[in-house]
């Protein structure tokens, strides 16, 4: 909320001044009881033209009322409600976006250093300042201000992209596989939401050389909540699987740290499971609120008419196994989230939807792309579709055996 409305102080420098380089005109509160000293310094402002507003508050209680909106803060050491350092902490409380400069006697210049280490801009002695140099000073604190600023913005946006590549890193791993009868191709790309990672994650395990684990998922919301979320769902799969716990355990068990781990209790999951038994060509698929595979096979393309169920931590219940049998040693199952099929299809609210990015997959340019860059040119058509970027993130595990198609 904004201050009360003043008027500037009346000797305060008001004029253009044509002797610095060109700025904007900068509002300077100057918290100072001693009334002389408040008229030197805006003397000194006008003398130079200084495109400098000058308020006085005479108390760091009447400063509080005045503060908003200022650019910086010129501000005596010794006041009548506040002595020295713990004067300056309270003005930097009270003003954290504007500029502090001190004012110091010569019997205490000592205070100045201590104080611009405290957080201070800069100081000034009094009696030892004319008014180029005043101006300057201010001009200075200011920018250094604004630079100190910058500085911070840019050290938290390393923290976060730092920390989302570790949370990354979690949710979309190697890879634990070692056969050569099927390959993988994984993607991942962030949705437009400022960069912020969403909880997309897959994961493929190979527990014996015929059977191999692949799970793609995605928790609502983005965020680095999320995102920790989609890890621990990530590894706690990865962990039931390889402690061999029974196939229509796995996912209920999986609820069960969903539910225990969310922070609240609107959040939920989707997932979708695949088993793949290479000696017999057939594969077990499980869905708990997630989009079907669609299945590459014969020069057709297919959505696997499995049961959708219901999302993790709504309501808990097995999901229900559909059995997939291979026609022939030639073919992929496409396992993504449902940032990829959220996209516009034209000018109208219609989504591209399952039917469409199967259609997608049956235009005869997808012919000619590696099987490996596949899921890049699907986002990207997707996009083209979308008329932009997608929304959401978009995750995607391509299992091939054989040709691929």
């Amino acid at each position: 909320m904004a201050g009360p409305s003043v008027a500037p102080y009346p000797q305060g420098g008001l004029g253009p001044n044509p002797n610095l380089p060109p700025g904007e005109r900068l509002r300077v509160l100057l918290v100072e009881d001693d009334e002389g000293d408040a008229f030197l310094v805006s003397e000194l402002l006008a003398e130079t033209n200084s495109m400098i507003d000058l308020l006085v508050a005479t108390s760091l209680s009447e400063a509080r009322q005045r503060v908003a909106g200022v650019d910086c803060v010129l501000l005596d050491l010794g006041l009548p409600d506040a002595q020295g350092l713990d004067g300056l902490r309270k003005v930097l409380e009270m003003a954290s976006g504007a500029a502090v400069c001190v004012l110091t006697g010569r019997s205490d210049e000592h205070l100045g250093i201590v104080a611009v280490a405290e957080g201070a801009q800069d100081y000034l002695v009094k009696g030892q300042v004319d008014g180029v140099l005043l101006t300057r000073a201010l001009r200075y604190a200011v920018e250094r201000k604004r630079a100190d600023e910058n500085a911070r913005r840019l050290r938290e946006v390393e923290l976060r992209q730092a920390e989302s590549a570790r949370l990354e890193r979690g949710l979309l791993p190697q890879p634990l596989m070692s056969t050569d009868e099927v390959s993988v191709h994984t993607f991942y790309r962030p949705g437009r939401h400022a960069a912020l990672i969403g909880g997309d994650f897959f994961d493929v395990v190979q527990t014996r050389p015929d059977r191999v684990d692949l799970i793609v998922g995605d928790v609502c919301g983005h965020g680095v909540d999320e995102a920790a979320l989609g890890v621990e769902l990530r590894v706690a799969w990865r962990a039931l699987i390889l402690a061999g716990v029974a196939d229509d355990d796995v996912l209920p068990a999986l609820e069960q740290v969903l539910m225990s781990e969310r922070r609240l209790q609107e959040i939920f999951a989707t997932v979708a499971t695949v088993r793949l038994d290479l000696a017999d060509n057939r594969a077990t698929v499980r869905l708990a609120g997630h989009p079907p595979p669609l299945l590459l096979s014969g020069g057709k393309v297919a959505p696997v008419p499995a049961r959708g169920g219901l999302l993790l931590g709504v309501r808990p219940r097995r999901p229900v196994a559909f059995d997939l049998e291979f026609d022939t040693d030639d073919w992929s199952l496409l396992m993504y989230t449902d940032g990829l099929i959220e996209g516009r299809v034209g000018d109208g609210d219609d989504r591209l939807d399952v039917p469409g990015l199967a259609g997608l997959l049956e235009e005869p340019a997808n012919q000619a792309v590696p099987l490996a860059e596949l899921p890049a040119w699907l986002v990207g058509r997707a996009e083209q579709i979308n008329g932009g970027p997608l929304a959401d993130d978009v995750a995607m595990l391509l299992v091939t055996r054989g040709g691929g198609r």
